[in-house]
């Protein structure tokens, strides 16, 4: 049995919240509000145990934190948590967002109430995952994980057109991904792990790395999401409840950034020197097309999905 610590925590209070939820019978007033207040109460409480891991951080040390392992998979592939100064911050912001969301959902949300509270604790749960994993094959798993209940805010409790931007949300960023997949098979065949910690000192080849790299650059590019791979953004921003926007912008559309500097740059820095110039094109591109888009701009989601990401879509008449 998993021995329960802080980040164990973290993962495991929006699950049981999501659970008690389910319990819950009936579809009168009184159930939906308790549904609410749980959901309210649940992520309330993950931001308090995050914030007591902030408060428990030394930040005088540079490694991992509140680290725990145990045997998984293989002795190879193990459920490993950790964080360090640069991952906290994304925790810290990703349980604080999350009562705001629950909140803005109290009244606009007024249909599958209990649905859509247990969709958003368990992508909560999957979003701290992504951040505090220390093992390649289980930050996969909670990357990817988190495209399902953000597939089904969207296309459930989306605008008018949600069905198609829920589609084209998960099959950009499910496609994408499936080559970074590759690129830890072909890892754990050199390094013999998928312990993250070890990979970060391991020295691939530089060919290799090319390759790699390339494999990770198609999923986080998706993600941020990077011209010209970004079309999907405008459709969910726009589609998805004023809860689904505030995450996409607050939390999902940072883990892009997240990869780059957690595995690109110090797993593949001969790679990454190599690509640069190509990550500056695109950025520069991204820089000028956006600022064109938002000054065409009149529907204000999508101004402020253009100023986050890199725009898109036909702006209204």
């Amino acid at each position: 049995m998993f021995g329960i610590g802080i980040l164990s925590g973290l993962l495991a209070l929006p699950i049981v919240g999501a659970l008690f939820i389910g319990a819950l019978r009936g579809e009168e007033e009184t159930t939906v509000n308790n549904v609410r207040w749980i959901a309210l109460l649940t992520t309330i409480l993950t931001f308090i145990l995050s914030f007591e891991a902030w408060r428990e951080f030394d930040p005088t040390s540079a490694g991992f934190q509140f680290v725990e392992q145990h045997d998984w998979l293989s002795r190879t592939i193990s459920y490993k948590l950790g964080v360090d100064g640069f991952s906290l911050p994304f925790v810290l912001v990703t349980t604080f967002l999350m009562p705001f969301c629950i909140a803005a959902s109290w009244v606009s949300i007024d249909k599958r109430v209990k649905q859509y509270m247990i969709a958003f604790l368990v992508l909560e749960a999957l979003m701290i995952g992504v951040f505090v994993a220390l093992d390649l094959v289980l930050f996969y798993l909670f990357f990817e994980g988190g495209l399902i209940p953000m597939f089904l805010i969207i296309g459930i409790w989306g605008g008018p057109r949600r069905v198609y931007a829920s589609f084209k949300f998960f099959l950009y960023t499910f496609l994408g991904s499936v080559l970074m997949l590759l690129a830890i098979m072909a890892m754990y065949w050199v390094a013999g792990t998928t312990d993250i910690t070890v990979l970060l000192i391991t020295h691939f080849p530089p060919d290799m790395q090319k390759w790699l790299w390339l494999a990770f650059f198609a999923s986080f590019a998706v993600k941020i999401p990077m011209w010209p791979v970004h079309t999907w953004l405008p459709d969910a921003h726009v589609e998805a409840p004023t809860a689904g926007s505030v995450i996409l912008a607050g939390v999902l559309l940072k883990m892009g950034g997240y990869g780059f500097i957690r595995f690109s740059l110090p797993m593949f820095p001969d790679a990454s020197h190599s690509f640069a110039p190509l990550v500056y094109a695109l950025s520069a591109i991204a820089i000028v097309y956006t600022s064109m888009v938002a000054l065409a701009q009149v529907d204000m989601k999508k101004l402020i999905e253009s100023t986050d990401g890199v725009g898109g879509g036909k702006s209204k008449p």
